[in-house]
């Protein structure tokens, strides 16, 4: 039944569905992978994932350990070879950089020595020869008759299947008898589009290397490059900031120390004995005949207590004797292999190895050395003897300068004492111009000038009368022997200046003390704590008419400029003694001369008088009067 208003449709016709099965075919059917096709298929993606990303990691370790070794260059080359061998499953591997016309191995991973041994039964003992053959630095010429020579003349990667079978390597086969190496890979280094090194890879089987470990050992060439070149670098700034920090700091001693070498030539030997990595160095100078022992540092004790004892450095046969005769840089690689040397000092007291010295030249005369020393067998190189020379340099401008302001020390001190003496001078020519006839201010001057300028303690001023001698003036005297002096001014017999009577001549007595036995010194000694003593005689014309003492309450000598200025004060006090007594005859000769005068207008009087009075007795008589009476 159908609901009412409702059509009702026929039912459309059924279709019959397209089966999704495919059409048979005749073509042959395509057989399907089995199941051990498709783990084969993934075990080998696997292993080349695997491999792919050991190589990765291989690298990155090593990126890691450049990042992590600023200026360590070892590190990053042990890695390097340790990866290589260990991802290209090679028996031995070795860097070699090269060094002029050689190679040096600088990093090896495996067991091979440098004995001979059998295939697969290497002894492991052999690394540590290696090492120390690498550590040595051992050479090997650069030639084509081995793979690792030829890669880096040719600068092209070699690989070799079977180097026992090859006949393009004499030395190949020698070494493949030798350390068991038959598959041989060598890939060079590249620095700046040259060849600087290499990388070999060998096997113990006539293995080939593949196409990716050939390219893995490359980029690890790459890399151990950049690794190089970085460390380069960074050793080059370092190298350079120490230069400059111990130039800066030398150049800061000798503008703190003006006219003191001896600091400056420590702080020089200290920077130079660190920056070049030396042991201990000495610096000498040169006179013309002997080299002088000026400054060391860190030298055994032993060595420093024989220079010490004799500064003196023997030249025959030694290196300074060697660099005093060719005014050139000295080095001894190994001063204990040459009999010259063998039985020297340095070696058996100190015992230095390896030595390196620089001349100090100044306008191309040597005026001193500076060496240094190791202990151990290790030659020093062209850059740390550049650094050294740059030293000695510097020393002779330290030298140099000192000289030159020691000599305006020299010349402002004679200015100095050359104007304070013509000041003392022009203050007792003052004196005497200013007191005509009176000595005692002018003895007074001369005697505080002589006594401040020549740094004396105290001194006194004598006359001499024909047999004694009497203390006229007197300068700071200790109080013992200014009371002493007051109470009797004669000098006693025995006494210093009768000895000046006696010659005529000043008298220089370094010690009263010591040098005299008399009474009367040995009791000024005693008052007035004398030592040093200086006497000048003051003559007139060749005759004694007194001196001039100084004294000194220490030990300390007179220099000559002290002497002769005491001279000269000598002579200006005999100036004033011989202008008083012309002043005074002088004076004496006008006084006569204004009593004559007076007596003859006397006389004039009286006669003008008896002229005029002839006859009057008593005026005649009253004029003569006042000239009798």
């Amino acid at each position: 039944m159908t609901r009412r208003g409702t059509v009702r449709r026929k039912a459309p016709k059924t279709q019959h569905r397209r089966s999704t099965r495919p059409k048979r075919s005749n073509a042959p059917k395509a057989l399907s992978p089995s199941a051990a096709d498709l783990q084969k298929q993934l075990g080998l993606r696997t292993r080349e994932r695997d491999e792919a990303l050991e190589q990765q990691t291989a690298t990155s370790e090593v990126l890691k350990i450049i990042s992590s070794s600023p200026g360590d260059i070892q590190p990053v080359l042990n890695a390097v070879v340790a990866s290589a061998a260990r991802l290209c499953d090679a028996m031995d591997v070795t860097l070699f950089l090269r060094d002029g016309d050689d190679l040096i191995p600088r990093a090896h991973s495996g067991p091979i020595g440098m004995s001979i041994g059998l295939r697969g039964a290497w002894v492991t003992a052999q690394r540590d020869i290696v090492k120390q053959l690498i550590q040595v630095g051992r050479r090997y010429p650069l030639n084509r008759a081995w793979v690792t020579g030829r890669a880096v003349l040719e600068a092209r990667t070699i690989h070799v299947p079977d180097l026992l079978h090859s006949d393009d390597y004499l030395e190949g086969k020698e070494y493949a008898v030798r350390y068991g190496h038959r598959a041989t890979l060598a890939v060079p280094l590249f620095r700046e589009g040259s060849p600087s090194g290499a990388i070999l890879v060998c096997r113990q089987e006539a293995l080939p290397f593949t196409d990716k470990q050939i390219g893995l050992v490359t980029t690890f060439a790459t890399q151990a490059v950049i690794a190089i070149e970085n460390t380069r670098l960074l050793n080059e700034l370092r190298e350079s900031l120490q230069q400059q920090t111990a130039t800066s700091e030398v150049l800061g001693v000798i503008s703190s120390s003006p006219g003191d070498l001896k600091p400056v030539f420590e702080a020089m030997l200290a920077n130079a004995v660190r920056i070049c990595e030396a042991q201990f160095g000495n610096l000498a100078l040169y006179d013309g005949a002997d080299m002088r022992m000026a400054a060391m540092h860190n030298a055994p004790p032993s060595y420093e207590e024989l220079r010490k004892r004799d500064p003196v450095i023997p030249l025959d046969r030694s290196l300074i004797g060697l660099l005093v005769a060719t005014k050139r840089v000295t080095r001894i690689d190994d001063l204990s292999a040459e009999k010259p040397y063998a039985s020297w000092a340095l070696v058996k007291v100190a015992g230095a190895r390896s030595a390196v010295g620089v001349p100090m030249l100044r306008d191309g005369e040597l005026v001193g050395a500076i060496v240094i020393y190791r202990t151990e067998l290790r030659p020093f190189e062209e850059k740390q003897i550049g650094l050294l020379t740059s030293f000695a340099a510097q020393a002779v401008i330290a030298i140099e300068n000192t000289r030159l302001l020691n000599e305006l020390r020299q010349r402002t001190d004679d200015l100095s004492e050359a104007l304070e003496q013509q000041t003392a001078t022009s203050e007792v020519l003052r004196v005497i111009s200013a007191s005509p006839g009176e000595l005692e201010p002018v003895f007074k001057s001369v005697l505080e000038n002589a006594t401040q300028i020549c740094e004396a303690s105290f001194g006194n001023l004598l006359l001499y009368d024909g047999d004694v001698f009497r203390r006229v003036a007197l300068h700071n005297p200790p109080p013992a022997w200014a009371a002493d002096s007051q109470r009797d001014p004669v000098i006693p017999r025995g006494a210093m200046p009768y000895r000046v009577a006696e010659t005529e001549e000043l008298v220089h007595v370094l010690d009263l003390a010591a040098e005299s036995r008399d009474e009367a010194n040995i009791r000024f000694v005693r008052l007035a704590g004398a030592r040093t003593l200086l006497i000048v005689p003051m003559l007139k014309e060749g005759r004694l008419i007194g001196a001039i003492g100084i004294f000194r309450q220490e030990v300390r000598p007179f220099n000559e400029k002290q002497i002769e200025l005491v001279k000269g004060f000598a002579s200006q006090a005999v100036i004033a003694i011989e202008n008083t007594r012309l002043l005074n005859e002088l004076h004496q000769r006008t006084d006569d001369l204004t009593e004559s005068l007076q007596q003859q207008t006397a006389t004039a009087d009286v006669l003008k008088v008896i002229s005029r009075s002839t006859f009057d007795l008593k005026i005649v008589l009253n004029t003569l009067g006042p000239v009798f009476s």
